[in-house]
């Protein structure tokens, strides 16, 4: 197997980059390259990833994979981006390592996507390796408190959002969403399995069916509760602001800290544009 080595003065890496779909593992490859920080970067097989040169691995062969990053002298692992379940596996392709793995990997497939990242991460470090999360390799990444495009939120856009994160942290205790959509103190919708893009989806093609109290309203993210922070972090992009303007949305609050602003200039241009207002909140509770 063949993973692309970046040059870099420090001498051999000790990082490796599980990439998965979407913008984020692109900007942390920028982060640490900026930083002067060596890395091998990989993927699972089948996900498009925008880290050039990145090289695939078939999950059915995952344990020996991990095995091979120990060997070439990798200590940490950071697995950023979109992840799905495999829909398929060839059962030919299983090598003894991960066969014997398998029951305890699929079954953790069949838990939330928290409970199933943690018993991945668990997996990898029985195996030699450190699981690290991008607030660790890269925390420049992650937002801080402040308004990032357009206004500053009115009194009752604060108040949705505060009704908003009560309500994710409220669903992410049985490990189901990072996210929610408020208006005029009235929960709309809030993310499941189908993500972010289809609850806004969702959204604005009920919006003209519903009632003028709850025109306009705000999406919120953040991280669940008692989640793992090295892994699934949320993520607000270009695609985030799009989909809330077509919503009828006045706004998009998240964590502070605990959220990515994906392709940040792009998205607060499109933010300003749209008159979206895109404010990191602090958090609940600290």
């Amino acid at each position: 197997m063949c993973l692309e080595l970046h040059a870099a003065p420090m001498g051999d890496p000790t990082l490796a980059i599980i990439a998965g779909a979407g913008v984020l593992p692109r900007m942390l490859s920028e982060a640490l390259t900026r930083d002067g920080r060596d890395y091998i970067a990989c993927h699972p097989h089948g996900i498009d990833v925008e880290i050039e040169g990145a090289e695939p691995f078939y999950f059915e062969r995952s344990i020996s994979f991990f095995k091979s990053l120990e060997k070439r002298g990798i200590q940490q692992v950071v697995m950023v981006g979109k992840f799905d379940r495999p829909k398929s596996l060839n059962v030919l392709r299983f090598e003894a390592s991960t066969l014997m793995a398998a029951p305890r990997i699929l079954a953790s497939l069949r838990s939330g996507d928290d409970t199933a990242l943690r018993s991945l991460a668990q997996i990898i470090e029985e195996l030699g390796l450190q699981v690290v999360g991008v607030e660790e390799v890269a925390p420049n990444l992650l937002t801080e408190p402040g308004l990032y495009a357009s206004r500053v939120p009115t009194e009752a856009e604060r108040a949705d959002v505060e009704r908003a994160a009560y309500i994710v942290e409220a669903i992410s205790g049985v490990d189901v969403g990072q996210g929610a959509i408020v208006a005029g103190g009235l929960c709309l919708a809030t993310e499941a399995l189908p993500g972010t893009d289809a609850m806004l989806d969702w959204v604005a093609a009920i919006r003209p069916n519903l009632p003028a109290a709850t025109q306009a309203g705000v999406l919120y993210k953040g991280p669940k509760v008692h989640q793992d922070r090295r892994m699934d972090l949320p993520g607000i992009g270009p695609i985030t602001v799009a989909k809330a303007a077509a919503a009828g949305l006045a706004g998009i609050a998240w964590e502070a800290r605990g959220a990515l602003l994906l392709d940040a200039k792009q998205t607060m241009a499109d933010a300003e544009r749209l008159g979206i207002f895109l404010w990191s909140r602090e958090p609940l509770r600290r």
